[in-house]
């Protein structure tokens, strides 16, 4: 079964718009499908392609780039050694698993320049950041950014193409969907929770009759590949990396779900902990949130590098890490969630998920509090701040996710009264259907892709 990935759109770009001008370089997590979706794409687009798996390189291959003064030479070794005959401007060459063999990566820059081929790139990003020190990176590579599945590819794998649309449609009217038809869409949406978009997990989801201990196998195998990433990539502060990425869940299932460095290290200190912190966020394992003390400017202007919360990049990977095997087992764990009565644990993957879903638009994570001296407590709390991206008229998108279909909304409106100038339009992601009023819009999960 193919799942259709959004990212084969944004490649069609890069060759239509390119021309051979340009290599591509598909960045992301392991095991998000980088490399299945190259090979359909040139199997689909080209004449003719060669995937180069620097897994699997043989010395032959790898010793032809120690050479690049002669290019005919060089692909007529390459199309002896895979037996496939390339094609002037119809041919694309994959390097699988660059990071594996930094040398190939450095050639682009002559590969490209030639004009023969079109050259695609893909490689676990984690790696990539650590092979980089001793080449120059080329100039002539575009880099695209490929996530896990949304919740729109998950519903269009799962058959529900036409719910999809009716989402998209009751957005843009601004109505309700139908009573039956938005417990459905519910239903959807905590399948997508719970499973999540790593590619595996999702066809095994659907491979086994929607079977969400399938999909935990393959999670569990995932979560294993990314201990043993941080033990061999996050090099001299490994301990530190792996400490905040095994209390993740800790952190998030507490009120405020700000990472507190004390809890894992009595004299941890955010200068401490700012490499491992920014190795979690740039593999992409990681989403990082910052606090941002002051909304009227932009928000990196004002991030407190020392208040941060950290999402997983995947929803259904933080459902593993979160709960033991036996522990989803004995406890119905899943049938708890399917039916909203898990209280806490809840929200964390609500909130989450919602985290995911901005990441993978291309936005950066804020959030906002603000602290009462005599309450001695936060007084409002943020969950996201959205903006315009406006440099001119700039405004803000409070966002604030709840996952019980009773809830309080007093932080949104106190800060709504305090940065009345600056707000668009405010937001409330919950469990119940859709509601638009002057002071809010009131938004199920599900319909987040169509309103962003």
């Amino acid at each position: 079964m193919i799942i259709k990935r959004k990212v084969y759109d944004k490649l069609l770009s890069w060759k239509n718009t390119h021309k051979g001008k340009k290599a591509v370089l598909i960045e992301g997590a392991r095991r998000i499908g980088k490399s299945t979706i190259a090979e359909e794409f040139a199997r689909n687009e080209y004449r003719s392609y060669i995937l180069v798996d620097f897994n699997l390189a043989s010395k032959n291959v790898r010793n032809l780039f120690d050479d690049l003064t002669n290019l005919d030479i060089f692909f007529q070794a390459l199309s002896l050694e895979y037996n496939t005959r390339l094609y002037r401007r119809e041919s694309l060459i994959i390097f699988d698993e660059i990071q594996k063999f930094p040398k190939a990566r450095e050639a682009v820059k002559y590969l490209v320049a030639d004009g023969r081929y079109d050259y695609l790139e893909t490689g676990s990003l984690i790696s990539i950041r650590e092979s980089v020190e001793n080449i120059t990176i080329p100039s002539e590579e575009r880099k695209l950014k490929m996530y896990p599945l949304d919740f729109e590819e998950f519903a269009e794998f799962m058959g529900e193409e036409i719910l999809l649309e009716h989402i998209r449609d009751c957005w843009e009217k601004k109505v309700p969907l139908e009573r039956p038809i938005h417990g459905r869409a519910m239903r959807l949406f905590k399948e997508y929770m719970l499973v999540g978009g790593m590619p595996q997990a999702v066809l095994a989801y659907k491979e086994n009759d929607r079977d969400f201990a399938a999909a935990d196998i393959e999670k569990r195998d995932i979560l294993e590949l990314y201990r043993d990433d941080i033990k061999k990539s996050a090099k001299r502060y490994s301990s530190k990396v792996s400490a905040v990425f095994e209390n993740i869940p800790g952190y998030l299932s507490k009120h405020e779900k700000k990472i507190v460095l004390s809890e894992i290290d009595k004299n941890g200190t955010f200068d401490k902990y700012d490499e491992p912190l920014f190795w979690l966020d740039d593999s992409m394992i990681c989403n990082l949130c910052y606090r941002c003390s002051d909304p009227n400017v932009g928000f990196a202007l004002n991030m407190e590098n020392s208040s941060v919360k950290c999402y997983m990049g995947d929803t259904g990977l933080l459902v593993s890490l979160a709960f033991g095997e036996n522990e989803l087992a004995e406890n119905n764990l899943y049938k708890q969630i399917m039916e909203g009565r898990l209280s806490i644990n809840q929200g964390m993957l609500y909130e989450n998920a919602i985290a995911q879903m901005i990441i993978a638009k291309g936005k950066k994570l804020y959030f906002y509090t603000r602290y009462n001296r005599d309450k001695h407590r936060n007084d409002i709390e943020i969950d996201f701040l959205l903006s315009n991206d406006s440099k001119v008229n700039f405004k803000i998108m409070p966002l604030e996710v709840k996952s019980s279909t009773n809830y309080s909304a007093s932080s949104l409106g106190e800060f709504s009264k305090m940065y009345k100038r600056r707000i668009s339009e405010s937001y409330i992601i919950h469990p119940k259907n859709l509601s638009v009023t002057v002071e809010v819009t009131k938004i199920p999960p599900y319909m987040f892709f169509a309103a962003f």
